[in-house]
């Protein structure tokens, strides 16, 4: 997601991974969720900052070179002459403020495995507002940018899988109303420096792609689950203090790094954002990246590389010891308080198919790799790669098929409670030491407004770290799933969407 655009339906179209997109670069371009780590919101998460010439991505987290842009995608392709369009589903009000709107619906059901059989429903309504500040009051490069969520639904993975990595990535933050985003964004340098300070979320800004909430499963979408398991890195709608800073070294290559407050109080059932206050907090989490970014303008079969990592220089609960020094899965005591975790990644994407050079259509691939390097982690790395492609039939441009599949890797602390438990009750027996997740999805684009994308989910051990005193592994389980997303401005007639020129 990429695009000189100003912020108009940016961040508020963009939002919707959010959504809230910032368009960067020197050219034109409780305690289920905090155990899942749950995703951005599928309408209300913020992808990635973009890099120069691609545009931003639905409100609903879709890819941006897929169904949910290409209707707006084709005027940025590189030798169109055509002005670029708002991004889908945003609603100009003119005089520099535009709207987005969306709702986000998954359901799931496992028919087979997990510790009992059952279905679940989740949904976000998400409402953003973007406004142009150069075109509002003189100010060039400045923009405000808000965003409120409504969460509400049940975790399927929670309440009959049992494990701890959800199946429907709109679950999770508090099933609430809250002010989720409030900042300030600023370009500079010719847009080659761009800065955002405010009421933020770092996984919007960072580890995220337009690409993974193609996917239902929480483990891709809205990023890779692992940061979330082995750190205190902070998540849509659930924001707080923090600042970011991307900087394009050249028309390809940016540095990115940010600072974020870690308040576990906004975390709490019931907490709505609007406490501003830094009371509660524990710390701050540091993430940093190096990326090479191309897009439709400038490559044809657009790429994104990326190596980084992060410093979570907040307190953590220790996932094995208590404040007496024992076994709290054992004691039942407060858990002791550690300080600082760090993890590294690599991360890509790249199209490698593109029968048309005029049009977005093709196949992309993409990989995650991600580890520790310091503190006491649950995981010791996890690893993904997955396939999509934008454009299946004749006449079908903008639906998309995709596949993703990706492992963690349990760490020995982890996997000592769960035998730690066992022990107690007399079981003695192997337990796994990871659990592989996959997802194999059609998007369809019903109307330019609708999306409805059904989904097979398997999960192989789901982990049962929730769960230790289960007499044996939780069986492996399949889910039948469906997300559907609206852009509801674009419902009404007041916003385009693919296929609606």
């Amino acid at each position: 997601m990429r695009g000189r655009q100003m912020g108009t339906g940016l961040k508020t179209a963009a939002i919707g991974l959010g959504l809230v997109t910032l368009t960067l670069g020197p050219q034109a371009q409780a305690q289920d969720a905090a155990a899942a780590g749950f995703g951005v919101p599928d309408t209300a998460q913020r992808p990635a900052l973009r890099s120069p010439g691609r545009l931003p991505p639905r409100p609903d987290g879709q890819d941006i070179t897929g169904a949910q842009s290409a209707a707006g995608a084709a005027d940025t392709l590189g030798q169109s002459a055509t002005p670029a369009t708002l991004p889908t589903g945003v609603f100009d009000l003119g005089h520099g403020l535009t709207l987005s709107a969306n709702y986000t619906g998954q359901a799931a059901a496992n028919p087979v495995g997990g510790i009992r059989q059952g279905r679940a429903y989740a949904g976000q309504l998400f409402f953003g507002i973007d406004a142009d500040l150069d075109r509002i009051a003189g100010l060039a490069g400045g923009a405000l940018h808000v965003a409120v969520t409504n969460r509400h639904g049940d975790n399927l993975a929670g309440d009959f899988i049992g494990n701890n990595t959800s199946v429907q990535e709109i679950y999770g933050g508090g099933q609430t109303t809250r002010l989720t985003l409030l900042s300030y964004e600023q370009k500079l340098l010719d847009d080659r420096l761009v800065v955002e300070f405010g009421r933020l979320v770092a996984n919007i800004a960072f580890l995220n792609s337009p690409l993974y909430c193609n996917f239902q499963s929480n483990s891709a979408c809205g990023n890779p689950t692992f940061v979330f398991k082995t750190s205190n890195f902070t998540f849509w709608p659930v924001s707080s203090w923090g600042a970011h800073a991307k900087a394009w070294l050249t028309d390809r290559v940016f540095v990115h790094a940010g600072v974020y407050e870690v308040n576990p109080r906004h975390q709490q059932p019931g907490d709505n954002g609007l406490d501003l206050s830094t009371r509660g907090a524990t710390g701050a989490v540091l993430p940093f990246e190096l990326g090479y970014s191309t897009s439709f303008a400038n490559d044809p079969l657009p790429r994104n590389y990326g190596i980084g990592g992060w410093y979570d220089a907040s307190d953590y609960a220790d996932p094995v010891r208590d404040i007496t020094g024992q076994r709290a899965v054992l004691t039942g005591l407060a858990p002791a308080t550690r300080f600082g975790r760090s993890g590294v990644y690599a991360r890509f994407d790249q199209m490698v198919w593109r029968p048309d050079p005029g049009a977005v259509q093709g196949l992309t691939l993409f990989g995650v790799a991600m580890a520790g390097t310091y503190g006491r982690l649950v995981e010791d790395y996890f690893l993904e790669i997955g396939a999509l492609q934008t454009g299946t039939f004749a006449g079908r441009p903008f639906d998309t098929l995709g596949f993703v599949v990706n492992t963690q890797r349990f760490s020995p602390l982890a996997l000592s409670n769960i035998a730690a438990v066992q022990g107690t009750l007399g079981l003695d027996r192997a337990l796994p030491r990871q659990q592989i997740m996959m997802e194999l999805n059609y998007g369809i684009q019903v109307t330019p407004a609708v999306r409805l994308t059904p989904n097979l989910q398997y999960i192989i051990n789901p982990d049962q770290t929730r769960f230790p005193a289960y007499p044996k592994n939780i069986p492996d389980a399949l889910v039948v799933g469906a997300k559907l997303s609206v852009d509801l401005f674009t419902l009404a007639g007041l916003a385009t969407g693919p296929g609606a020129y």
